[in-house]
């Protein structure tokens, strides 16, 4: 259950936590380049979901992966940390196939994903590489629950804070070995709008500190405007056909970007249009 504290300090991520990353750099590790190479998933024998995916996010590059429920997006995440196999195709990171759970690749699920009977802190140390010296992991997590405004729910179980806040534990734990690729699973999709938004912040600066590789699958047209680089919009050509990309879009501008911007809207308008929203094209009413 949600104790009152909890629920009452849901938005308390502050832009003074959301400072850098000083992680000793043998926690870190390099942005590293992905690639999709003609990748396809099929779950039932004739009834392929995905097909012919062929994207390259270089080091350091956001991307987004926007699309309808059950395009195929998350599929392609878990593809890509090796936890799914690609029924055709491959996925390389660094120029090396994946051929399992893959160690260079954090996750951030859409659920949080938390151990009921640790704290908050010790679920983030579980993202920590192995073997990180004590002192240095204590540092690592009380940094991390201060970038995410968790410090003051370091001890609490998961039961005992909001859903909001144990997601935003999940992403202290994805952080907590600087990866090379961090995959974010709608993260924030359980968070109210005011969070959301405080988090999408979060993001960047976590980026600009450590600027791992960012794949995010998300259902949100504005956030994939604000984080990502590019955006690739995955979709079905007809109702119950096999998904594939469908365009990619190149997001103009350096972030944090005006989210009031006239080009921007010209960009919201195109990608809600590839969703199938064809009201909100520019001039219509």
């Amino acid at each position: 259950m949600t104790s009152p504290a909890a629920a009452s300090s849901e938005t308390s991520v502050t832009p003074a936590a959301r400072t850098s990353l000083a992680f000793d750099a043998e926690l870190g590790q390099s942005a590293f380049p992905v690639r999709f190479e003609g990748v396809g998933r099929t779950f039932t024998p004739g009834a392929p979901v995905l097909t012919d995916v062929s994207l390259e996010a270089a080091a350091g590059e956001v991307i987004a992966i926007l699309g309808p429920s059950g395009c195929g997006k998350s599929t392609l995440l878990r593809i890509a940390a090796g936890l799914d196999i690609a029924s055709e195709g491959s996925v390389l990171i660094d120029d090396a196939p994946v051929s399992g759970i893959e160690p260079r690749c954090a996750v951030a699920f859409q659920e949080p994903r938390l151990l009921p009977w640790r704290s908050i802190a010790d679920n983030v140390a579980l993202g920590l590489p192995r073997g990180t010296p004590r002192a240095a992991a204590r540092a690592a997590v009380d940094e991390l629950l201060s970038l995410v405004g968790l410090t003051a729910h370091a001890r609490s179980r998961p039961r005992e804070v909001s859903g909001g806040m144990a997601q935003r534990a999940s992403l202290a734990r994805a952080l907590a070995r600087n990866p090379g690729v961090l995959l974010l699973d709608e993260p924030f999709g359980a968070l109210d709008a005011l969070t959301r938004l405080r988090m999408q912040d979060l993001v960047l600066d976590v980026h600009a500190a450590a600027p791992a590789t960012i794949l995010l699958v998300t259902h949100d047209v504005d956030e994939a405007l604000q984080l990502a680089d590019r955006i690739v919009l995955l979709g079905r050509e007809e109702p119950g056909g096999v998904s594939r990309i469908q365009r990619i879009v190149t997001v103009p501008g350096a972030r944090p970007r005006d989210r009031g911007s006239a080009e921007l809207a010209e960009h919201r308008a195109e990608l809600l249009a590839g969703l199938g929203i064809e009201r909100h094209r520019a001039g219509r009413h």
